[in-house]
């Protein structure tokens, strides 16, 4: 009877025993409704193969995605006070900040490196929405700043990737400041004649959306991201009027002349490549038209 207790019987409790399986291994199209692996989904830059979907990407990955192979040098940020305020809401702040930090493995919602952009050289920034929902405090803006004057320094354009809910209620007027702060390092840039582009990804709201987002020398939306300062409940209470369904989505921005052009995640990487190949005055290879004669002769036929 040994080999029933010491072989079959474990094998039984193994098959009967309940395995933990991670949640977020599917993953729901919010359009559609469909369900992507994960793999799947990381593979495509958190774009939903069928529906077209972009999905939230992490800061890390979109710095990956941007340089070439992946590969940049981080830049380090100046230490900011972690508590000014002594805040303290449904936990204190000093508690949550621990929290984020242990879920994202970063330090705050920016990440700045620099780097190869199809051999360029290019020094941008990140906000990461999973980090209090890319909320603007002082590290946020300290980093942001940082990456402005490490840009002028190298002479590089500068590229952020705004995706943000706001400012950081948790440190109050100081969280404000960050605002009038980052526009001085935009007019540096200007000052210095350097290129200074912003990616405005889903969500792009608030005290975000009301500095630095919107002072880009091209501002470039990704499909269906939500850009707006106040939220749209507030907006139709205030006005009275019912607002139309695609309100403040990056479409409709861009039919109302508010931001250059909607591009796909895919094609992010050639586009700002081409933009600032044309801005710092490099040379680039154009495409070929047809001549005149040409044009001519298919608009006969």
């Amino acid at each position: 009877m040994n080999w029933i207790n010491s072989l079959v019987r474990p094998k039984i409790r193994d098959l009967l025993k309940k395995r933990d399986v991670p949640e977020n291994l599917w993953i729901k199209c919010p359009e559609t409704g469909e369900m992507v692996f994960h793999r799947d989904l990381e593979a495509n830059l958190w774009v939903v193969p069928n529906s077209g979907h972009h999905m939230k990407m992490p800061g890390r990955k979109r710095l990956e995605n941007l340089f070439d192979d992946g590969t940049y040098d981080n830049i380090a940020t100046p230490e900011v006070h972690a508590d000014p305020l002594k805040f303290r809401d449904t936990k204190r702040y000093a508690d949550r900040l621990k929290e984020y930090r242990t879920k994202t493995g970063e330090e705050d919602a920016v990440l700045v490196g620099k780097g190869l952009v199809n051999g360029a050289p290019l020094t941008a920034a990140v906000q990461d929405f999973a980090f209090m929902g890319g909320s603007l405090g002082m590290a946020a803006g300290e980093a942001i700043l940082t990456g402005m004057m490490a840009a002028v320094e190298a002479r590089t354009p500068f590229v952020l990737f705004a995706a943000s809910g706001g400012a950081r209620m948790q440190e109050g007027i100081l969280s404000l400041m960050q605002m009038p702060r980052t526009t001085v390092g935009i007019q540096m840039l200007r000052e210095a004649g350097l290129p200074y582009i912003v990616v405005l990804t889903n969500p792009t709201t608030g005290g975000v959306s009301a500095s630095y987002a919107m002072l880009g020398d091209v501002h470039i939306a990704e499909p269906g991201a939500q850009i707006g300062f106040a939220g749209r409940r507030v907006i139709e209470q205030t006005i009275r009027e019912k607002l139309p369904e695609d309100f403040q989505s990056a479409e409709y921005l861009l039919d109302h002349g508010m931001v250059d052009m909607v591009v796909k995640r895919h094609d992010m990487k050639k586009t700002i490549s081409t933009i600032c190949d044309i801005l710092m005055k490099r040379e680039i290879e154009l495409p070929a038209l047809p001549g005149p004669e040409k044009v001519a002769a298919d608009s006969a036929a």
